[in-house]
């Protein structure tokens, strides 16, 4: 990358949620700030499972519309995915007019499972049993009236992170100077039995780090940036929450579910990540971890930070999301994305959620109150089975300080 080239620095004007915290960016933010969100009983049946807790969104906050596209029925998950790059879109000043131009880049594992459970579960009842999965992003392309690219990233709980790098790429060769990147995941009997018949689901809640985490608890909803030419955005008059200023990818090719206990392919995407954004490790204000809550996880990249920022992770503030609402699968690369963006451009890095923390997990989790950010950068990890890695870094006014 060339950080003085405003045609190729990538720098994000809109942002859109529908969480566990309700729909909108300002709730989301606040109700971080606030402590976040309880997971609660999800209510399906035949959920023949020891866990059985999620951090769901409100029923209030679930969009009615679009009902079906190109005779799909869809879900509430895509139905998610358009009403955050609509809310994105707007938050940037992206007028109807131009959106035809605007490329679509959305990670999504399930997809729109739930329809498919729905339908099988009622013993055919006149309609068909299968529906297609991930329509969620063509969905958005058809809200949006977007006549360019559409791409669906399907790297399980990396999804997100890869969308960034795909997306990010298309900024910087002048492919695009406007791109929605975003991913949306949601409730499934698949997902949540899987994750239980694995016994790696907490049946209480997402602790990351602490000395008692038993596993994950997902969350659903939908998360979308827009990312766009600084050039571009200088043109239009205005203004960037934070620049996507690195990014990379790994993969363990290891193992198909637990991460390499020795980190070095996640040790090589933030040190990549960090190389590409032209930034020393020193110069990290905030780190948002992928910190799933299982125990393998959390601990082998408590390990890989260490070894990536040495003694200075004794002092680097870390900020566990997912505690605050939950695994969102597909879309937790961009909802720490979004957060992270949030923390840049208001100054604050929110408390972390109040845990006993495990000895073996040596970094910092300010719990006390929000912190003001020392540097104006955040490093995001995002690790998927599969051994799926990706590494990203954002930078707010001032970078490189």
């Amino acid at each position: 990358m060339t950080p003085g080239s405003d045609e190729h620095r990538a720098v994000m004007t809109g942002l859109g949620a529908v969480s566990c915290l309700g729909a909108g960016l300002g709730g989301y933010w606040n109700a971080l700030l606030a402590g976040g969100a309880a997971p609660r009983e999800v209510d399906l049946p035949h959920l023949n499972m020891r866990a059985r807790r999620m951090y769901r969104v409100p029923e209030a906050a679930v969009p009615e519309h679009p009902r079906r596209h190109a005779g799909v029925p869809l879900g509430a998950v895509p139905r998610m995915a358009v009403a955050a790059a609509l809310e994105a879109l707007d938050d940037a000043g992206i007028e109807h007019r131009d959106r035809a131009d605007v490329p679509v880049v959305l990670g999504c594992e399930m997809g729109n499972a739930s329809v498919q459970e729905e339908r099988r579960g009622a013993d055919g009842a006149g309609h068909p049993q299968w529906t297609p999965l991930a329509v969620a992003a063509a969905a958005v392309g058809s809200a949006i009236g977007s006549r360019r690219g559409n791409i669906s990233v399907g790297n399980a709980c990396s999804a997100g992170g890869y969308a960034l790098g795909i997306a990010s790429d298309l900024i910087r060769s002048g492919e695009a100077s406007v791109v929605l990147v975003g991913a949306a995941d949601g409730v499934t009997r698949v997902g949540m039995g899987g994750f239980d018949r694995l016994g790696a689901a907490d049946p209480h809640s997402c602790r990351p780090f602490a000395r008692d985490r038993a596993g994950t608890v997902f969350g659903d909803g939908a998360a979308m940036v827009v990312l766009e030419s600084a050039a571009h955005a200088r043109l239009r008059g205005v203004r960037a929450y934070a620049e996507l200023a690195g990014v990379a990818w790994s993969c363990d090719a290891r193992h198909p579910t637990a991460p390499d206990p020795d980190a070095t392919q996640l040790v090589r995407a933030m040190r990549e990540a960090l190389a590409d954004a032209d930034l020393a490790p020193d110069r990290v204000g905030c780190v948002l971890p992928h910190a799933t809550g299982t125990p393998l996880n959390d601990a082998v990249e408590s390990r890989a930070l260490r070894r990536v920022f040495g003694q200075v992770t004794d002092r680097l503030p870390l900020f566990a999301l997912k505690a605050m609402i939950g695994h969102t699968s597909a879309a937790a690369g961009i909802f720490a994305c979004l957060t992270s963006a949030l923390i840049l451009s208001r100054a604050r890095i929110p408390a972390n959620a109040p845990v006993e923390q495990d000895p073996d997990c040596e970094v910092w989790l300010p719990r006390e109150a929000a912190l003001r950010p020392a540097r104006p950068a955040v490093l995001v990890n995002t690790c998927a089975f599969g051994g799926n890695n990706s590494s990203f870094v954002l930078a707010g006014r001032g970078w490189p300080a």
